[in-house]
């Protein structure tokens, strides 16, 4: 295999769980990233969780924007569903064949670009339904947003397939890898090539898209101020910081050891930046847990939705514990839902 086949160093775009032999990151690596990864499984799992449920039960997807928050919350369980395999993976070694290799590789790609995308499309819609309100009216239709959401997941999927053919289950220094394993006659140029175009539809797009979409969008809430505009303008900033902050750093760490910037001439990289890539790796993937938050959470309508949830739910649990001590009034709540589910105060935000 190796002979046919030049491995790639060992923090290309995809590979989770990155073989290191630098003590102090291969500390990091078997100690604390399955920690880090469990933890963005189980705070991504339950707010997702939510987002889908609250979504479904209570909001009916009966708009562009539902739709979008769905699919977006689906990415990101998509996305973190393969976290398990990885953390065990980095605490020992890949344990679950070449079959699986593949899967949940091409699992986590595809709820990458899918995220990457629905967030895209979710700015549209905010952009279309602030500054082109009358043109939205026609174009926000839960037809429509069914229509781009299945192109969205069918581009995902698309570019998830390439690096599925590299993946490959090898051992190094006696412990089973899954990683990328190129043929050495065109191994840099499709490093280069998948590694940037990961860049491309992952950061560069989304980025410009929100930087232009916000920037009309405060144009116009700017017009006439007021309190909620404000809180409006705020949650853009905080959207875009967010968005930057987490992937931002991996991404340039990755296409630093893609064009060799900072690598030895046998490909060993400088410990400095294989720390940098685990670290920045466990940071850019805790955006599933940040998604809901920023994009559901913060809706006062979906709040309320969530407390009915809550309330509906806890309630039948205390019920059963302590049956003689707790009586809900459901029947208020559900009152209060059809009462003030009209009440929308969002300006698509």
């Amino acid at each position: 295999m190796m002979t046919e086949y030049e491995s790639t160093t060992p923090f290309d775009y995809d590979s989770l769980v990155t073989p290191v032999y630098d003590h102090n990151v291969q500390i990091f690596t078997s100690h604390f990233v399955p920690v880090l990864y469990s933890l963005v499984f189980i705070f991504g799992l339950l707010g997702n969780a939510l987002v889908v449920l609250v979504l479904i039960r209570y909001k009916k997807l009966k708009s562009m924007t539902d739709i979008y928050l769905l699919n977006l919350a689906l990415s990101d369980l998509l996305f973190i569903f393969s976290l398990p395999f990885w953390a065990y993976s980095a605490a020992d070694e890949w344990i679950f064949g070449k079959a699986m290799c593949k899967i949940f590789a091409g699992i986590y790609q595809a709820g990458f670009f899918s995220g990457s995308f629905f967030i895209i499309l979710l700015t549209i819609d905010r952009y279309l339904a602030i500054v082109h309100p009358v043109f939205a009216q026609k174009a926000r239709t839960v037809v429509y947003g069914i229509l781009t959401s299945l192109i969205a997941w069918f581009v995902a999927l698309s570019a998830s397939v390439p690096e599925l053919l590299f993946l490959q289950v090898e051992k190094q220094h006696e412990k089973c890898t899954c990683l990328l394993h190129y043929p050495i006659a065109t191994a840099k140029v499709w490093k280069q090539f998948l590694n940037s175009m990961m860049f491309l539809l992952g950061i560069v797009i989304p980025w410009v898209i929100l930087v232009f979409c916000y920037v009309q969008i405060i144009k116009i809430l700017m017009r006439d101020m007021n309190r909620r505009k404000m809180k409006a303008i705020r949650l853009i900033f905080v959207i875009m910081i967010l968005f930057s902050l987490l992937w931002m750093p991996y991404n340039i760490a990755v296409l630093l050891n893609t064009f060799d910037g900072l690598c030895n001439q046998d490909g060993g990289c400088s410990n400095k930046l294989l720390l940098a890539v685990n670290v920045t790796q466990v940071i850019a993937m805790s955006h599933c847990c940040i998604n809901p938050v920023i994009y559901a959470f913060v809706g006062e309508k979906f709040r309320r939705h969530l407390c009915i949830l809550w309330q509906k739910y806890m309630a039948c649990y205390l019920c059963k514990i302590c049956p003689g001590r707790y009586h809900p009034n459901l029947e208020r709540s559900t009152s209060y839902s059809m009462t003030t589910s009209q009440h929308d105060v969002s300006t698509g935000l």
